[in-house]
């Protein structure tokens, strides 16, 4: 009878499994609608309803950089219903920020894919003196902590490119932090500011209107967008290669088919002819990597991060 009964059970599992999805499934965005993480979720979700029939929607959950819409995700039911759609910042920036997030975000997720990422952009306006990196080194060499930098917000990407940065070229720099990315254009197309590490989709429509100057790129090779744009690595600067990224992930305990299905289906979907020349145009690497290679990805940039923040006294707004 007790076989028996286990035997039920299982089957009850896998049927449950099977039906899945059985009601609308969440696609939870800790930031407000309209930034590149939102975009990102948005155009998924006709790929993935696509894939794996069902509805899947957005719900944005912003506050307290992106920390609150992760808790939502880690404490609701591991049952491939509620998924989280996030930038870096809540996966391996907040929890060392931050005197305390509502996750531990070591273990309380299911990682399941890094589905693009895109590097920073050294920019400088086009009044400028500084012509190139070989520039703007010599002359912060030369007068420490003199040239300002602009970022989104202390202990956004922009911000840790400009300390990593700084750390590795032995040089020092004022950082200005705004709220936000809007207020940072504003000012460096203005020249209030001296320059800025900024990510390569808000930078490119400024570059292409020749209102600002690329001098260095924080990816591992040339982007294809600005191909006589030299890397950080080209100028013998090591270790400083930084891309911000948006990744999708699910409470810890996802069953094992609802993962592989889940996977698979945004892996093909960020791959589509209808959407990967857009995410392409967009500065938008595509990388749509297995749940294994996400987990030692995010744990690795956790370690990274951690010691920079640590390393910079780096701290919240």
């Amino acid at each position: 009878m007790k076989k028996l009964l286990c035997t039920l059970a299982a089957a009850l599992t896998m049927g449950s499994a099977f039906a899945w999805p059985d009601k609308p499934v969440t696609l939870v965005v800790p930031f407000p609608p309209g930034g590149s993480t939102d975009l990102i979720a948005r155009t998924l979700i006709p790929k993935l309803q696509d894939k794996l029939g069902g509805t899947f929607i957005v719900d944005n959950k912003a506050g307290a950089t992106g920390t609150i819409g992760a808790g939502v995700v880690a404490r609701a039911p591991a049952d491939g219903h509620t998924l989280l759609v996030s930038s870096l910042g809540p996966f391996v920036i907040a929890p060392h920020l931050l005197t305390k997030v509502p996750y531990d975000a070591l273990k309380d997720f299911d990682y399941l894919t890094v589905a693009v990422q895109a590097p920073n952009v050294l920019v400088v306006p086009a009044s400028s003196a500084h012509k190139s990196l070989a520039d703007v080194i010599a002359f912060q060499k030369a007068n420490p902590n003199k040239m300002t930098f602009a970022s989104s917000g202390n202990g956004s990407s922009d911000h840790l490119t400009a300390e990593l940065f700084w750390q590795q070229t032995h040089t020092s720099g004022i950082h200005v932090p705004y709220r936000g990315g809007g207020p940072v254009m504003t000012d460096l197309l203005g020249a209030q500011v001296d320059a800025s590490f900024m990510n390569i989709n808000t930078a490119m429509p400024q570059i292409q209107a020749g209102k600002l100057k690329a001098l260095a790129i924080t990816s591992a090779k040339r982007s294809q967008l600005l191909p006589n744009v030299q890397t950080l690595e080209e100028a013998g600067i090591k270790d400083a290669n930084v891309y911000s990224w948006q990744a999708i992930a699910a409470p810890r305990g996802l069953p094992a088919d609802i993962k592989a299905k889940l996977n698979a289906a945004l892996v093909a979907g960020l791959n589509d002819p209808q959407v990967k020349p857009k995410l392409l145009e967009l500065g938008f690497e595509i990388v749509g990597n297995t749940p294994e290679q996400f987990a030692a990805f995010q744990a690795a940039e956790f370690a990274r991060w951690k010691n920079l923040i640590a390393a910079r006294n780096i701290k919240a707004d």
